[in-house]
């Protein structure tokens, strides 16, 4: 097998350009497979000779051994270039990596804030200016509606609908579907534009955007971003919070209050329900932590 292994970085080498770095980095990923192998089977088999058998006892090793499952990934990787070359050159007739699943990362649970710190943030711009009114209708409608900064960026005025309490949003491929949005955001929404058509930039019609900068054209994503930062260092709020975390501030709110995670899956415009519920680990810790806080035999 070490025949095949030299062959093989000396192919990443001379076809592919690889740094010295990347080398070294699959060479020590091949060598830890032979050993094992050298080790569970009292010598050094051939690369025909190994099957997927052999592979997930590697893996399962390596999980013996604590690797981090972000390097068993690379490791398994690795070997799958390896024998894909070893197809090319006849070594093996087929790839027994192939089969063998790299390991589930786990999910990370998404920031978000608490009610009273989306209160405190909603309540940082200062209303008594232009811009302040617009931030304000923009931070109340990106947690009111839980849209994505592009979404809320996208809308005209066209997209709203007072009287029914809604707004049209173009979510991702273009699909479209229809936000609630509550007293709060709708009165800073009417508030905003009613100081924006006072602008001689103002734009008119129903494409016009909702929400412009001071040369009267729609407001970016990065301006969004930054007008965020600016409203977090007032407040002295979590420096990671983003405009996505409003987003997920309205689906763990709305499901520790009770809502049916379908309800939140078509709030958000999930395509697949699996994506929405990483919200439901959010709040079951929720719970899990005001049962700890509260329950006198609980810890």
């Amino acid at each position: 097998m070490q025949r095949e292994i030299a062959q093989f970085l000396r192919g990443l080498e001379s076809e592919r350009g690889a740094s010295p770095h990347t080398i070294k980095a699959y060479r020590e990923d091949l060598a830890a497979l032979a050993g094992y192998l050298t080790d569970a089977d009292g010598r050094a088999p051939t690369p025909a000779q190994i099957t997927p058998l052999d592979l997930r006892g590697f893996v399962s090793a390596l999980h013996d051994a604590e690797f981090a499952k972000t390097s068993i990934s690379r490791k398994l990787s690795s070997v799958r270039s390896f024998f894909r070359f070893g197809q090319r050159e006849g070594w093996v007739t087929s790839n027994p990596a192939a089969p063998v699943r790299n390991p589930r990362k786990p999910r990370k649970l998404p920031h978000y804030l608490s009610t009273e710190e989306v209160g405190r943030l909603l309540g940082a711009p200062k209303i008594d200016k232009p811009f302040g009114l617009r931030d304000r209708a923009m931070l109340e409608t990106l947690y009111s509606a839980g849209l994505r900064v592009s979404e809320l960026v996208g809308l005209c005025d066209g997209d709203l609908d007072f009287e029914q309490g809604i707004v049209r949003v173009r979510g991702k491929g273009r699909k479209e579907r229809l936000a609630p949005v509550g007293s709060f955001a709708a009165r800073a929404l009417r508030d905003w534009l009613a100081v924006r058509k006072l602008s001689p930039k103002a734009p008119s019609g129903a494409e016009a955007p909702v929400f412009t900068n001071k040369f009267g054209r729609r407001i970016t994503t990065r301006s969004v971003a930054r007008t965020l930062d600016k409203h977090l260092r007032a407040t002295g709020l979590d420096a990671r919070t983003s405009p996505h975390t409003l987003r997920h501030s309205f689906a763990t709110h709305l499901l520790d209050r009770g809502a049916d995670i379908r309800s939140v899956q078509e709030l958000l415009g999930h395509k697949s329900l699996v994506t929405t519920q990483i919200y439901t680990h959010v709040s079951t810790a929720n719970l899990r932590a005001a049962y700890e806080r509260a329950h006198p035999r609980a810890g």
